[in-house]
């Protein structure tokens, strides 16, 4: 059984958020966060009990800031909120990104910022560990105030309103509730609010995007490693020497990764002499270059994630002078530097499949790779991989579109109180069908490099490499005849996508990450 995380607030790790990802597991705050939090939600009563007007916590929201709640209001005023911001549209987030957005919404609250009690934050946490999933549906937030509608959504799940997932199944959150033994909150001043004004759809979406971006990275690597062996490549440019000399940390990995890879190939041995051929196409020979470029931008993008996952990004915000709290109103909501990491990891996901494709395209071309035209016996009849390098193609060309940046984009909103946005969440969501993309076109250039080993036996590859061989050949046969070709693809797919490749050669892949 997945062992219980325990939270400490602000000390999330990539690690951890990971594990949360891949599998749900229970969760407990640590229980020194416990101080923090009511300390900080008795400054919120004690200001109501004040009567000062405090945004936030007894005025209305945006525009309507100047607006002051009575007293007897303020728990409506924050039911009213999220009843009125929930108006997200489109599929729900899939229970492995509400996970991650769960896990960075907990530990941001119990910070100790942000005015909400106890009692809120180990509802959340309740819900979690009963794998109730809020439903919430993927589009509706620019990035700034926050992911308003996302998060409303969220919150409705602890109010008993709406509907939830429960391992899985679609149901009402009352009923849920009610099943696992879970009150529902009655929101006090403040606390809905803090619960929606964040970063963490947002983040969680980018979250899941870096670590499909990590995935493909792997076995990307891998593939091209296999295609460089099938196309009787050299592996003189993998020379530590040559990176050394340039000094990019990505590239120095990179290379380093490849000569494993195809180490003890029988099949590089068999040309070393004899090959009138001086140096590879671009796709084979600057492959530590381009991947290792790839990977720095999606370390750099996890170092980001990683700061914002951990964040305090609700407004107003509470901290303690000598006299006693103080509010204070700012825009940590403002979703930039998630929309940045997002954008960035679009590069590389399209780059990692953009040269996949020129792979593919290399392999089934029998005047630069020297196998059978297309990769099949008897050509003509068979057409091999002809058009699947056709879908190859299509899907790389799909990706150029999607990396367009988002970030570049802004709409005022709020009757122009909100004037500048981040466009952070459509950044972050565009990612998993660029990852998609990417690992079919990844999954083809597996099946192509697959065949083409095939032609070079009784030759062998490096034994890292023959063990993805074996790996892929125990669901997918060789080719040996035209036969109904997608069912092959979407199964080399998968083996991506559920970083089947990357966990044959994992010794390799272990330190990539921060």
């Amino acid at each position: 059984m997945t062992p219980t995380l325990t939270l400490k607030p602000g000390k999330l790790a990539l690690t951890e958020l990971r594990a949360a990802w891949t599998a749900h597991g229970k969760i407990a705050l640590a229980a020194e966060a416990y101080g923090a939090i009511n300390a900080s939600a008795q400054a919120v009563q004690d200001i109501v009990a004040k009567g000062d007007a405090a945004y936030g916590i007894n005025t209305g929201f945006g525009l309507l800031a100047k607006t002051r709640i009575p007293d007897d209001k303020l728990e409506q005023l924050q039911r009213n909120l999220i009843l009125s911001h929930s108006v997200g549209t489109g599929d729900l987030m899939p229970d492995h990104v509400v996970r991650l957005l769960m896990l960075s919404k907990i530990g941001s609250l119990a910070r100790g910022f942000s005015g909400i009690r106890q009692l809120v934050i180990d509802t959340l946490i309740a819900l979690y560990n009963a794998n109730i999933m809020p439903a919430i549906p993927v589009k509706g937030s620019v990035g700034a105030s926050g992911d308003l509608a996302p998060l409303s959504h969220m919150t409705l799940a602890i109010l008993g309103v709406g509907p939830v997932r429960v391992n899985g199944e679609l149901m009402q959150a009352a009923d849920a509730l009610k099943a696992a033994g879970i009150a529902p909150v009655v929101l006090a001043a403040k606390e809905g609010l803090a619960l929606i004004n964040g970063t963490q759809a947002s983040t969680a979406l980018a979250l899941h995007g870096l670590f499909m971006a990590e995935r493909l990275l792997e076995a990307g690597m891998v593939t091209g490693s296999l295609s460089l062996d099938a196309a009787k490549g050299s592996d003189s440019p993998f020379d530590a020497r040559i990176h050394e000399v340039r000094g990019q940390p990505g590239q120095i990995a990179a290379a380093g990764i490849y000569r494993q890879l195809v180490s003890n190939s029988a099949i590089r041995a068999s040309h070393l002499v004899g090959d009138e051929r001086v140096q590879d196409p671009y796709c084979l020979r600057c492959q530590p270059q381009v991947m290792g470029a790839c990977m720095d931008l999606i370390n750099n993008a996890g170092r980001t994630l990683l700061i914002e996952a951990n964040a305090v990004t609700d407004n107003p915000l509470l901290f303690q002078n000598d006299d006693g709290p103080v509010v204070v109103s700012g825009g940590n909501f403002h979703a930039e530097p998630v929309a940045f990491a997002a954008d960035t990891l679009a590069l590389a996901i399209a780059e990692i499949g953009s040269i996949s494709e020129r792979r593919i395209s290399l392999l089934i071309d029998a005047t630069l790779s020297g196998l059978p035209p297309f990769l099949v016996r008897d050509p003509g009849v068979n057409s091999g991989f002809m058009i699947a390098h056709v879908t190859a193609a299509a899907l790389a060309s799909e990706n150029k579109s999607h990396a367009h940046p988002a970030s570049v984009d802004t709409i005022p909103t709020s009757a122009n109180q909100e004037d500048h946005v981040s466009m952070a969440t459509f950044a972050a969501r565009r990612l998993d069908e660029m990852a998609h993309n990417t690992a079919a076109i990844i999954g083809i250039e597996l099946l192509a490099a697959a065949q083409g080993i095939d032609f070079h036996r009784p030759l062998k590859t490096s034994p890292q490499l023959e063990h993805v061989h074996t790996q892929l050949r125990a669901q997918v046969p060789f080719y040996d005849a035209d036969r109904f070709f997608a069912p092959d693809i979407e199964a080399a797919k998968q083996m991506v996508l559920k970083g089947e490749l990357s966990a044959t050669c994992k010794n390799l892949f272990t330190a990539l990450h921060p």
